[in-house]
């Protein structure tokens, strides 16, 4: 059976995930600041963008992070807070003795394209030749953002201007969406900053998701990597109270907090602390592509990416009167080192296409695979009403 490629995106709290974070640091003060970033922050409109690439699908919105995690931080001696942007959800910038470096966080959720995919960027942007993606997780430095496990890449070169440059990019993977802290700057300024850029990430904490937004995609920068096609189809489905699906919620599932692009979310309790947690989302048309969404739900649990030819022979399930594809994967989870198993249901349906995912303990989500299916099957969507 041929499949359709899928994308999925979580960026819930509220945003899309995949940015970078630009972080630069500066000396000459010797105090440290404490800074509660949330919806007070009144974003400044972003830049116009430049010219897309090639590569970047036509009509490709960008995310309106508004809805992120308020994040709390520890402010290093001479960074400067500076205004954010619809993408950014908290932005610095560093000078010292005329050397300049910009400090960013971004998350994208389902269309933050691959580790590889983002690091060849970034090596792009300071002049050097994009590497196979097997020689990229070798140059990752395993760090912690807070107490999840991210990856940490440090790239010297040239910027275009002719002048030394380095990137040190932080890609976190946390609650289906990508988080991107990036430091880009002047090479010797960058290097004395590594230590306070290592120490800003420990300090991360993540709040409550503010208010869900209304889903507003905008452009995303310049240069994001090709991610599979996805450009009108990336438009959000509607999830307002007209439009979300009923459903018959299996006994011990609970509702949980709903983020930007979530229609719906629950959590599961096993024994222990077991835990698993149901996200479903919707967008329009294919999605973007079955093959990127389960690549991308594979790296969450540590698996090398497949082939198109590889997702041939899916299993289907009848559902609404559509055929949802069933996805089965099992690994360690990338953010608790834990075993975990990822169930997923995939429906194309009236135009736009339904994404269930059960993830967490393997034992409790193979427990909750009957449930997760019944679940879909009782979905009374607003056009079937």
């Amino acid at each position: 059976m041929k499949m359709k490629p899928f994308i999925q995106f979580i960026i819930r709290p509220a945003v899309f995930g995949t940015l970078l974070v630009l972080v630069a640091t500066g000396c000459g003060r010797d105090s440290v600041k404490v800074y509660h970033v949330d919806s007070s922050d009144t974003p400044t409109p972003a830049p116009p963008p430049a010219a897309t690439p090639a590569a970047m699908p036509d009509g490709l919105p960008a995310p309106d992070n508004s809805g992120q995690p308020a994040l709390q931080y520890t402010l290093p001696a001479g960074w400067e807070k500076k205004a954010l942007t619809q993408m950014r959800v908290a932005s610095f910038g560093v000078s010292q003795d005329g050397k300049q470096a910009d400090v960013s966080v971004i998350p994208l959720a389902g269309m933050a394209g691959t580790d590889p995919a983002n690091v060849n960027r970034w090596r792009g942007q300071v002049s050097l030749a994009p590497l196979p993606e097997a020689d990229i997780s070798p140059l990752a430095e395993k760090i912690a953002v807070g107490d999840q496990p991210a990856d940490l890449y440090d790239l010297a070169g040239t910027a275009p201007s002719g002048d030394a440059e380095r990137i040190l990019g932080v890609i976190l993977h946390r609650d289906d969406t990508a988080w991107f802290f990036k430091m880009t700057g002047e090479t010797t300024l960058v290097e004395q900053q590594k230590p306070a850029f290592i120490a800003f990430l420990k300090s991360v904490q993540f709040g409550g998701p503010a208010a869900p937004a209304a889903t507003d995609l905008s452009q995303l920068p310049p240069s994001h990597p090709d991610i599979g096609g996805m450009a009108p189809a990336m438009q959000t489905a509607s999830t307002g109270a007209d439009d979300k699906p009923t459903w018959t919620v299996p006994a011990g599932w609970q509702e949980g907090q709903l983020a930007q692009f979530l229609v719906a979310k629950y959590v599961i309790a096993g024994t222990g602390d077991a835990q698993a947690a149901v996200n479903v989302s919707s967008l329009a048309g294919d999605g973007g592509g079955l093959l990127p969404n389960v690549n991308r739900w594979r790296a969450q649990l540590g698996l090398a990416p497949v082939a198109d030819a590889d997702l041939a022979n899916l299993p289907t399930v009848d559902a609404s009167g559509g055929k949802a594809t069933l996805i089965e994967l099992s690994g360690t989870d990338s953010r608790t080192g834990k075993p975990a198993q990822l169930i997923g249901l995939v429906l194309p349906l009236g135009g736009q296409t339904w994404f269930y995912k059960l993830m967490g303990d393997a034992d409790l989500v193979a427990q909750q695979k009957s449930a997760l299916i019944q679940f879909v099957q009782s979905a009374k969507y607003p056009d079937a009403r």
